[in-house]
């Protein structure tokens, strides 16, 4: 769609005069009045730097899960994606996932945690991750992941519970951030195993306070204790 022509007083209107003058001052696709170029699709561009390394993850034998924000996009949760791309990979591979996107032309670099590599293809950051929040990537979590269209090309995601779990061991005292994982939880509530959450996050303050609040906001049941009978016990 072109974009709305503006009067003299930058109220959207219609140009007076011929065909001609208003599609001459209508800015060209892609560009923004005076010719200046529109602000990048960040959306887009990191989409299109997820499926390039997914495909070199793929085609080398890899295997991976997407994960973080771009997982819960590929599951539907409605986002407009701002940051990085994680990959869980296997600490096994870091040395052949490194070469494979050497070889591509990507630049990969180690950063001074020791759980993860970085890369940047086509501008965007890419994160892989050989922990989440503290727990080591497994095969047995990478069997786990669901295979997803990702802007097209499928590839393997976390599965919604296991993305939920990692959300959860994430949070601690200086990384609370509950609105940006609530609109997750909202989404992917039905996909989710709750119960096998709460075991996991029993004793930890942060998770445990998510959860309670997820209870008080309707997203998920609560917990119904059994009151045991007079003279028996609960089982």
């Amino acid at each position: 769609m072109r974009n709305p022509v503006h009067d003299a007083s930058g109220r959207n209107g219609t140009a007076s005069g011929p065909a001609e003058l208003r599609l001459a001052e209508t800015p060209a696709a892609g560009e923004v009045a005076g010719g200046l170029p529109l602000p990048p699709d960040r959306t887009q561009a990191i989409l299109e730097a997820t499926k390039k390394v997914a495909g070199l993850l793929k085609g080398a034998g890899h295997p991976f899960a997407l994960a973080g924000s771009v997982a819960a996009y590929a599951h539907g949760v409605p986002a407009s994606l701002q940051h990085d791309t994680d990959f869980a990979v296997l600490r096994e591979d870091e040395e052949a996932v490194t070469r494979e996107l050497e070889n591509e032309g990507i630049e990969v670099r180690k950063p001074p945690e020791d759980w993860l590599i970085k890369a940047t293809c086509m501008g965007e950051e890419i994160d892989l991750i050989f922990e989440l929040a503290r727990h080591p990537v497994t095969p047995e979590l990478l069997e786990r992941a669901q295979i997803l269209p990702v802007d097209s090309v499928h590839m393997p995601v976390l599965s919604p519970t296991d993305l939920m779990a990692s959300q959860l061991a994430a949070f601690s005292e200086h990384h609370c951030n509950f609105g940006a994982v609530l609109p997750i939880a909202r989404a992917l509530r039905e996909k989710i195993d709750w119960d096998l959450l709460r075991r996991k996050s029993e004793g930890s303050p942060m998770p445990e306070a998510f959860l309670f609040l997820l209870e008080r906001l309707n997203v998920i049941e609560p917990v119904t204790e059994t009151v045991a009978e007079p003279g028996k016990e609960s089982p």
